[in-house]
């Protein structure tokens, strides 16, 4: 099978040797035509995946015509709010009808509050689709460590094609119908980890973070079945099981920018210094409009909009979670 790897980061390149690693024809794409020149003569992701091999087999290329030529399967890694105008060029470029899509981005795109695959629907029409997502640590996946992750689709079989494709000893996939469920999952727990690292950076510990965490997926959980998703999705791989290891994970980067944010630096100061895409920081925004949409209460979500978007102190982002009025669970 000849795959396309859409996106360069530190998760696309990962799926690029994970596949490779399976025996299959892989091309890894990415937009920097000199960053691809440089990873051409390094074989080395060195800007998000340092110390992992990127073996020659693997075609590297910036050509979106070439990368898409003749693919079966095109896994899109690249950052959500760069989705929509990626696979503008993909449908340019042009694509076997049999071709199956699979988006690997976690994010809401701000403008149309759309999920990824109502983008790539929109653009490309009735493509065979699906999503993946799940506790996915870049640098944890590339050394083998046991992960596992949920791949969803409304059709049975592209679920099943993604499922076989991807799963091996150590990276076990599960399938789902609930592709709202899995995309919301993964990408508003992206907000929660930014307020997780604010209390690292703050120097709070355990029991604020576990509060966090369960009043943090009790939000998501609410917005996720207002917008069709199904309530148990978010209590398994893609909601409780991301929602954990993002918040803990020192190799978390929503979780870094926000303990950076709680150690008193300027997120917009925090954004400039780093080449990683800190996700949550747009889907915050998406997420609170979407709470106004669907008359969701978001108050985790509503603080961390307000820190990130209109330089709120993030320690009276906590006073006044902790002084809300009381509640029933």
């Amino acid at each position: 099978m000849h795959i396309s790897i859409i996106g360069d980061g530190g998760w696309g390149t990962t799926l690029a040797l994970l596949l490779y690693k399976k025996g299959y024809n892989i091309t890894l794409w990415g937009i920097f035509p000199q960053y691809i020149n440089y990873l051409k003569r390094k074989r080395e992701n060195v800007k998000f995946l340092p110390g992992i091999k990127i073996p020659k087999a693997i075609t590297l290329t910036s050509d979106i015509s070439e990368a898409v030529s003749g693919a079966q399967l095109i896994v899109l890694a690249a950052p959500s709010q760069h989705i929509r105008s990626v696979i503008k060029k993909i449908k340019r470029a042009g694509f076997l009808k049999s071709t199956v899509f699979l988006s690997a981005s976690k994010g809401i795109e701000n403008k149309t509050l759309m999920r990824m695959s109502e983008v790539i629907h929109e653009v490309l029409g009735p493509v065979h689709l699906g999503v993946i997502s799940g506790p996915t640590i870049s640098f944890e996946v590339a050394r083998r460590m046991p992960t596992t992750v949920v791949t969803a689709s409304h059709n049975k079989r592209t679920a099943k094609l993604i499922q076989d494709t991807f799963i091996t000893d150590r990276f076990r996939v599960y399938a789902s119908n609930d592709v709202a469920g899995v995309e919301l999952g993964g990408s508003l727990k992206n907000i929660i980890a930014i307020a997780a690292g604010m209390i690292d950076g703050m120097g709070f510990e355990a029991n604020t973070k576990a509060g966090l965490l369960a009043r943090g997926l009790a939000e998501i959980t609410r917005l996720g079945v207002k917008m069709g998703a199904k309530s148990q999705t978010f209590y398994g791989i893609s909601g409780l099981g991301d929602l954990v290891t993002t918040c803990i994970s020192k190799y978390g980067r929503n979780r870094w920018f926000g303990e950076e944010i709680g150690k008193g630096k300027n997120p917009k100061e925090i954004l400039k210094k780093t080449e990683m895409v800190v996700e949550g920081v747009a889907t915050a925004k998406s997420a609170f409009e979407l709470s106004k949409k669907y008359k969701v209460e978001m108050p985790i979500t509503e603080q961390v909009y307000l820190v990130l978007h209109r330089g709120k102190n993030p320690k009276q982002a906590i006073h006044d979670l902790m002084t809300r009025t009381p509640k029933v669970e």
